[in-house]
């Protein structure tokens, strides 16, 4: 579908990729009321995992910011798919929750998770503001460098 969000995003230059397929025993989003639960995401794109490594030793802060911006296209993909192709239906962003791959002396998870959250405000605007979590782990599934879950609020 073609509107608002769509417009935005083209304007950004950013081509909202298909949906990847979950890696496990679970669905990558959940519907309740007016509120969609994407699943955990990674950088993944042609189904191909990407940034496979820790930030602070084989990727730089600002890498991993790279890295957290390709998964917050992700989670759009997986929104997109929730609202049958309409991100207009999005009323707000309401929580991210981003884990960064690191090195154990690594206190830089807020910065690396700007990377999604400033997307969101990119496509978004001021819906896009949300509350957040960045931690740091010991490892991510497949030795990517980021994933990043979300809530949203929609019509």
């Amino acid at each position: 579908m073609s509107g608002t969000v769509e417009a935005r995003l083209a304007q950004l230059g950013l081509d909202v990729p298909t949906a990847p397929t979950p890696a496990a025993n679970y669905i990558p989003w959940v519907r309740t009321g007016n509120l969609v639960y994407i699943a955990g995401q990674v950088p993944m794109k042609d189904g191909a995992f990407r940034w496979v490594g820790k930030v602070g030793a084989e990727w730089s802060m600002d890498e991993g910011k790279q890295a957290a911006r390709e998964v917050a296209l992700n989670i759009l993909s997986q929104l997109k798919a929730a609202l049958d192709g309409d991100l207009d239906r999005v009323v707000r962003a309401v929580k991210l929750n981003g884990f960064v791959n690191c090195v154990p002396d690594f206190v830089h998870q807020p910065a690396v998770i700007n990377g999604a959250s400033e997307l969101m405000i990119e496509v978004f605007g001021d819906a896009g503001r949300h509350a957040r979590s960045a931690v740091g782990v010991a490892s991510l599934p497949f030795g990517v460098a980021v994933e990043i879950d979300g809530v949203f609020e929609v019509r």
